[in-house]
């Protein structure tokens, strides 16, 4: 059990919380968010074949001002570099204040430290206790919004009996191999599965810790509030239930998802979240606290006001996506079995064009898209997850120019 935080058993494919009550707090400030698969492999394709940027109805997506000017229609990207090679399953990454990169090897369980103008691989320990298997594994990484003080970093991954998050002391003046400190356990007891695992975690601009998950292939976790499955989390950074959430004493901010593993905020603080469909849709989503995304008895867009629509969604062929990110107005979106990065430009909750496709093939399966500043992003391939076709110098870190 965790020390004093919100303590969870899972059992038989779902996750219930056991939590000590915690004081209802008044309306989320103004920092809380507006907002807020087809397998990794991806389900048959289905559907149109041409990418559908879906637009939210008024009543179902987070504010936005009416004033807000839409980027170009069109993007660009140049790769501008190959920042490293030979990266075994990369999963998380997580840029460094003080420069270079860590990265999460989903299948290795360890996490390196990548020097992003040199691309020099430093190992800086194995996180204990990861089980991997499937889709599971060591996955998503975040810093500490203290980092600059205590260089806590937080890892989501699956252990024996279900996935969870720690987060580990890093010291960089320890011996390679030797710079992660024990992991203290934040949050426990999120289902777990072959597949459907979710694993992105970060930080929002209310410092509070936002997780994905997935409903491990049991789709009536996803409606199930009371799960942990098919959910966004919504944690302080000690692993409680955070301020504000939409249900009483509950982690959960929105539910009814499949498979969450792109989170990403814009520039007026909204959520926004990539989930894997089926075989038909996978989506992209602006997140409203308290939403019902509608799996399993929704798959993209409906006509039933009970959920919310994504506003963009693609077949499964040119998505299955994971990680996103935010730059330039617009949303970057990683596909794996898509093997393309997506560009959505946005006007508020809402695409402003259709989405538009980069990378094609160039350089197989896209797992993390992560900002870079400016107008750069990091990207990472995910050839070597078992599901790709390695080449020489997979897997490998990219930087991008976009507009």
């Amino acid at each position: 059990m965790t020390r004093g935080r919100c303590r969870v058993r899972c059992g038989e494919g779902t996750g219930i919380v056991q939590r000590r009550a915690v004081r209802a707090v008044a309306a989320a400030s103004a920092l809380l968010l507006a907002a807020g698969c087809s397998s990794d492999g991806g389900g048959p394709a289905g559907g149109a074949a041409k990418p559908s940027a879906a637009p939210t109805s008024a009543a179902s997506a987070p504010a936005q001002s009416p004033a807000e000017a839409a980027p170009p229609a069109k993007g660009t990207v140049t790769v501008v570099r190959t920042v490293a090679e030979g990266l075994n399953s990369p999963w998380g990454l997580a840029p460094l204040p003080e420069g270079g990169l860590l990265v999460a090897s989903r299948d290795e369980g360890t996490i390196t430290r990548v020097d992003a103008a040199t691309g020099k691989k430093t190992l800086l320990g194995e996180v204990p206790g990861v089980s991997a298997a499937g889709e599971g594994g060591l996955l998503g990484l975040a810093l500490s919004p203290d980092y600059a003080a205590d260089h806590m970093v937080y890892a989501y991954f699956t252990s024996a009996s279900d996935n969870r998050v720690v987060r580990m002391l890093y010291d960089a003046r320890r011996p390679a191999g030797e710079q992660l400190g024990a992991p203290d356990t934040v949050f426990r007891g999120i289902p777990k599965g072959m597949i459907h695992n979710g694993g992105r975690i970060a930080f929002g601009p209310d410092r509070m810790l936002y997780a994905g998950t997935g409903e491990t292939g049991d789709v009536g976790l996803a409606q199930n509030k009371e799960s942990l499955g098919g959910k966004i989390l919504r944690l302080t950074p000690e692993g409680e239930p955070a301020p504000g959430n939409p249900f009483p004493d509950s982690p959960v901010y929105s539910y009814g998802h499949r498979n969450v593993q792109g989170l990403a905020w814009d520039s007026e603080q909204r959520l926004f979240a990539a989930e894997f469909g089926q075989k038909t849709w996978d989506e992209l989503n602006a997140i409203t606290p308290g939403g019902d995304y509608g799996w399993p008895e929704v798959e993209g867009k409906s006509d039933d006001p009970a959920y919310r629509n994504p506003l963009a969604q693609w077949s499964t062929d040119e998505a299955s996506p994971s990680g996103i990110a935010y730059a330039k107005g617009s949303i970057w979106m990683a596909g794996l079995r898509g093997k393309r990065l997506w560009r959505v430009p946005l006007k508020g909750t809402q695409a402003s064009a259709d989405p538009q496709a980069f990378l094609e093939g160039e350089y197989g399966r896209l797992r993390t898209v992560v900002a870079a500043g400016g107008d750069r992003l990091w990207v990472t391939t995910s050839n070597t997850d078992g599901r790709g076709a390695p080449k020489g110098g997979d897997d490998r870190i990219l930087e991008l120019r976009v507009s």
